[in-house]
């Protein structure tokens, strides 16, 4: 038998009390209506004592009964006893709900005892009539308000969940405390001084004032003793109590000011601001940031809130007070992955929310995982909010797809370090358009190459719809290249590229093929946006004047000036036809009898011609032209065209490129180690036809495979390949193997660019380029900056060394470009030092554009590239042109970057202007600007001097070829010796000496200083040959000893007497020289291609065995 027994749950709420309790103190909204309620009493008991004090008559005599007794009307006497009443009732029912056990605890309480003074007097005047008149200090009540004030405060928060309001509270309660001490003080002395000068209340409020503002006047004092004493008890307590709030506020106030406060919800609906996330934030992250993001004039009312977890640096907190910056930069500490932070921040109201990564830490993949946290933390907090990530390695890219703009470091780092291998300066010109500047660098130097270059470095990529453009508008239903010729030729402004309103895609340079629509985007390089621009009509010409015919004559070019009050460019709109002439313009001198014609141009079409324009077709290869049937065989059984069949990570861009047929055994790969595949164990074993590039990298990160790709892409003609040979610190992964087996002349060896025989045996000798990439390991350095210094001085080594070899460097930090290819007494080193520092304190942000070696393209920093992500806020659209223009990302229809250099039989064409015709006409290419290497221009004395230093150079090695030939046996021993410090070993130098002496000594007088730096540059200069031969030989002896042909070392090849620089989208008029390399964005030949033939998504896979021409399918 079941016995079922009915169970009740009691709870301590049901019971009397413990609902009161809920009511009075537990429920968060009671508690605190009842606590303003108790607040608002205290007031009114405060109110009707002043109401008292003035309806009150002074009475005459000072007898001391004036002291305990006082007139209160009956009205007021009734108001007084039911606030009274009220007030001990509130108090005794809460010290009963609050009662724990221990009764004196609750009695003993002071705002227990202040409630009893002021209360109990009036409740025993109504059984006691006489007492009616008893004076009760109800003025005491001031600080029974203050703390039913605390209490009411601390509910209030505790109900709106407010965390950050220590401040306030601190605020509250200093304020609090110095009216209640100022009240009681007026009241107190009023009272008293009823025996003596009789105060009013105003008297008593100035007295006090006075008094605790340490002024003390004196003009208002007390008389009695009491009143006396009254003051000097309430000094004493201010001089207690008041400290103790001021220091717990200056407490507060410094631990606010490191956490940063918040962001107030006001300024949020009511100003623009913007997010930035970093982990750690150093001056040269802030400062980029700043210098980018304020450099577009409708940026200039936004806020930076800067959300970081650690607290703000000395730099930082120094820059930020500075008031261009106090007023608009606003510091928070805190992390990204509190939503109470992010409340902070007001990150839901935020234009765009930017975070970045820590590239300073050794390992990158951790700080990889930290971004995609704090990318997920805020999408999932304010998903509408546009996020602008910065990522470091590209597996990681993935995590991060749903951000509307992402950068990928190593995916960009690489790809520009391979394009700086077969287009020179690559970086150099991505670095100066993603840059915002206004052209005026340089301006001021007597150089002539630094103002063109400091010029065109203000070219920055921007946007119009070409029906809103005076720039492009006239061109609508013409062809690209039309379009790109003519408005060059017109307003100096170079279109690159065009997106259709109904694909989200950027084309570069689609081609003579593109019709302009007037709904199409374009894109252009120029000084400044159209909008920006102020448009001059110059007076025409007389029509009689004006030939009709399209460029055969030579045009006045539009001059370009900038108007430096409103930043704007004004345009002078010239005629673009040309000028009559008696006969063709572009033919030949005459020499003798014989009229050469110089070579035509072709005027570019307004719609494209299929047979005028000449396609290179290179999924063909030019070279297979040239080369025999069995090379043509081979060459076609060797390689094929397709898609790489693995990619070492999630994301990475599908791109057409030279491939095997067959991956090679990963035993292959590897270049010092023979197999059973092949024997060598060196590069030059192999014998490659074109020079190597090397790669020094610490590990093969899946980063690297991105260097590897552009150098194979479809468009490169396989004759120009180079063998590409990675030197690692670490060996690679089997899954990076598997990933590069597919590509033709790649390889790979475990070494260090520390090690000399390393570098010689991968073929450092007869290498194109030698790229050295920056260390992980570096990066724990203690001082930030010294994570460049191992990668500084190896590179220092290998310029000593190989002074022929073409390094291209990747820096940490790009202060520290200034140390690469150093010497210590180069003159005009130091005078690019001084005018970097000119332009920095102009306030440029390009202040190290000047140093040769970043000019020339030989070193970049990744942190460079931050500004592209910066940009991306104002240009949606930059992200997409780089990776269009880097290789990492192929749109069908969309151009490639390459170069071209202006060789003899180019010189012809005269001016940039004629060379962009030329392009658009034949090839539908679009230049965009041009790399010049020239000499640096020296004085006579100077030219004297390598005039003498060249002369002993030659004599050395004459008498060392002599010496050589006489004593085989002796070389080696003797030659370390032969220095210039030790010339008694070589009669024909010291005799040399002599003669360089007495020449000298014939000089007049009056140029006895110059001579003197004659005698100590040529000794220099002969010290330096020394040294380099010193150097060659140590390079000979370990080629001979690892048993390496020396053949091909050119150690006397330096190329200190040049520099190179860049000039994007220069003037027209700019005239060609020799040696000139031209960027070019070329049209995808694959556009070209008949539309019946098959779409090229087949793989490598699909096309073995079959002729180059079939295999690519397309």
């Amino acid at each position: 038998m079941v016995w079922w027994v009915q169970v009740e749950f009691y709870m301590n709420e049901n019971t009397f009390k413990e609902r009161l309790k809920l009511f009075f103190i537990k429920n968060q909204r009671s508690s605190l209506r009842i606590r303003l309620f108790n607040f608002s009493l205290k007031l009114l008991s405060c109110l009707l004592y002043i109401i008292r004090v003035l309806l009150e008559n002074p009475s005459q005599g000072n007898e001391w009964s004036h002291i305990f007794w006082v007139n209160r009307s009956l009205p007021l006497w009734g108001l007084q006893v039911s606030v009274a009443l009220i007030s001990l009732f509130e108090t005794i029912l809460l010290g009963y709900l609050s009662y724990k056990g221990n009764i004196w605890e609750q009695i003993l309480r002071i705002p227990f005892i202040l409630e009893i003074i002021n209360a109990v007097p009036f409740i025993i005047s109504i059984f006691w009539p006489s007492l009616r008149n008893l004076f009760v200090p109800v003025f005491l009540n001031c600080w029974l308000a203050k703390h039913a004030l605390e209490n009411m405060i601390n509910d209030l928060h505790r109900a709106i969940q407010r965390t950050q309001s220590a401040m306030f509270n601190q605020v509250l309660i200093l304020i609090s405390t110095l009216l209640c001490l100022i009240f009681t003080c007026i009241c107190g002395i009023q009272h008293l001084e009823r025996i003596g000068k009789k105060l009013n209340l105003f008297d008593s409020l100035y007295f006090c004032i006075v008094t605790f503002s340490t002024v003390g006047f004196g003009d208002v004092t007390p008389e009695t003793w009491s009143s006396k004493l009254f003051v000097v008890a309430m000094i004493c307590v201010a001089l207690v109590v008041l400290p103790i709030q001021f220091e717990q506020l200056a407490y507060l106030w410094m631990e606010r000011q490191k956490s940063g406060g918040n962001y107030s919800r006001h300024r949020a609906q009511t100003e623009k601001h913007v997010v930035l996330c970093v982990s750690s934030l150093k001056i040269d992250l802030l400062m980029d940031f700043l210098n980018e993001f304020y450099a577009h004039p409708r940026l200039q009312d936004y806020y930076v809130v800067i959300l970081c977890p650690t607290e703000m640096d000395v730099q930082v907190r120094r820059v930020l007070q500075i008031p261009m910056w106090s007023q608009r930069v606003i510091y928070l500490q805190g992390s990204a992955l509190k939503d109470q932070d992010l409340l902070r921040a007001k990150m839901d109201d935020a234009e765009a929310c930017f975070i970045l990564s820590s590239r300073c830490e050794v390992d990158r993949t951790s700080s990889d995982h930290q971004t995609i946290l704090r990318a997920w933390a805020v999408k999932d907090f304010a998903p509408n909010c546009p996020l602008y990530v910065q990522i470091l390695k590209p597996e990681n890219k993935f995590h991060i797809k749903f951000a509307d703009h992402v950068v990928c470091e190593e995916e960009f780092k690489y790809a520009m370090l391979a394009l700086n291998c077969i287009c020179p300066a690559t970086s150099t010109l991505i670095t100066l358009l993603v840059h915002t500047s206004r052209g005026q660098e340089g301006q001021q130097s007597p150089e002539q190459w630094q103002k063109m270059y400091g010029r065109c470095s203000g070219n920055e990529v921007y946007h119009i719809v070409l029906e809103e453009s005076t720039f492009f508008a006239e061109y609508e239903g013409k062809s690209f290249t039309y379009a790109s010729f003519h408005a060059h030729k017109k307003f100096g402004v170079c279109l690159i590229g065009v997106r259709r309103e109904d694909n989200k895609n950027i084309l570069l340079n689609p081609g003579p093929r593109c019709i302009m629509n007037a709904t199409d985007i374009c894109f252009y390089i120029n000084i400044t946006k159209e909008e920006n621009s102020a448009f001059k009509n110059q007076d025409q010409q007389k029509k009689s004047n004006v030939s009709r015919s399209f460029y055969h004559g030579p045009s006045r070019l539009p001059v370009h000036s900038i108007i430096a009050s409103m930043g704007t460019v004004a345009i002078d709109l010239q005629d673009t036809s040309c000028r009559s002439t008696s006969g063709p313009t572009l033919s030949l001198p005459t020499e003798g009898s014989k009229e050469i014609r110089r070579p035509s141009i072709a005027p570019v079409l307004e719609v494209a011609d299929t047979s005028s324009i000449q396609t290179c077709d290179l999924l063909s290869d030019q070279s297979e032209d040239e080369t025999t049937p069995d090379e043509e065989i081979s060459s076609n059984l060797e390689y094929a065209k397709g898609y790489p069949p693995y990619s070492p990570y999630i994301g990475s861009s599908p791109t057409f490129c030279h491939l095997l047929h067959e991956k090679v055994p990963f035993c292959c790969l590897r270049l010092d180690k023979s197999c059973q595949h092949n024997y060598y164990e060196d590069a030059k074993a192999y014998g490659f036809k074109n020079k190597l590039i090397i790669v020094a990298a610490e590990t093969a990160g899946n980063g690297l495979y991105n260097f590897i790709v552009p150098l194979r892409a479809y468009y490169r003609p396989k004759k120009e390949l180079n063998p590409i040979v990675l030197l690692l610190d670490n060996p690679p992964d089997m899954h990076f193997l598997d990933a590069i087996c597919w590509f033709p002349m790649v390889y790979y060896m475990v070494g260090s660019i520390d090690n000399l025989d390393d570098l010689l045996r991968c073929g450092v000798t007869f290498a194109a380029n030698m790229v050295v990439v920056d260390k992980e390991s570096t990066m724990s350095a203690e001082e930030d900056y010294m994570a460049d210094a191992k990668t500084i001085v190896n590179v220092q080594t290998l310029f000593r060394l190989f002074s022929s070899l073409s390094i291209i460097t990747e820096l940490t930090h790009p202060a520290n470009m200034r140390f690469m290819q150093f010497r210590a007494k180069d003159c005009y080193s130091l005078a690019l030092s001084k005018l970097e520092k000119k332009e920095r304190e102009k306030g440029s942000n390009l202040a190290f554009m000047f140093r040769l070696p970043f000019a020339a393209g030989r070193v970049f920093s990744i942190s460079m590239l931050d500004t592209l992500l910066y940009q991306s806020f104002v240009k949606d659209y930059m992200i997409s042109i780089t990776r269009l223009l880097l290789g990492l990302d192929t749109t069908p229809g969309s151009g490639f970057l390459c170069s071209m250099k202006i060789t003899e039989d180019d010189l012809w064409i005269r001016t940039y202007a004629r060379l962009y015709q030329k392009l658009c006409s034949s090839t539908g290419d679009v230049p965009i600007g041009i790399y010049r290497t020239e000499s640096q221009k020296l004085t006579t004395s100077e030219s004297r001097e390598i005039a003498s230093q060249s002369q002993i150079s030659i004599s050395v090695e004459e008498w060392e070829d002599t010496k050589d030939c006489k004593e085989q046996g002796h070389h080696r021993s003797n030659h370390r010796n032969s220095t210039s410090s030790d010339q008694s070993d070589h009669p024909l130098l010291r005799r040399k000496s002599m003669q360089w002496a007495r020449r000298l000594s014939r000089k007049g007088p009056k140029h006895s200083g110059k001579t003197a730096e004659k005698i100590t540059q040529q000794r220099l200069n002969l010290y330096r040959r020394s040294e380099r031969q010193e150097l060659a030989e140590l390079v000979n002896n370990r080629m001979k000893h690892l048993g390496l042909s020396t053949a091909g070392y050119d150690e006397m090849n330096d190329h200190q007497s040049t520099l190179s620089y860049i000039l994007i989208n220069p003037s027209p008029d700019t005239r060609l020289e020799l040696n000139d390399v031209v960027y070019l964005i070329r049209p995808d030949p694959l556009a070209y291609l008949p539309n019946n033939e098959p779409s090229r998504k087949n793989s490598i896979c699909n096309t073995t065995g079959q002729d180059s021409r079939e295999e690519t399918q397309l």
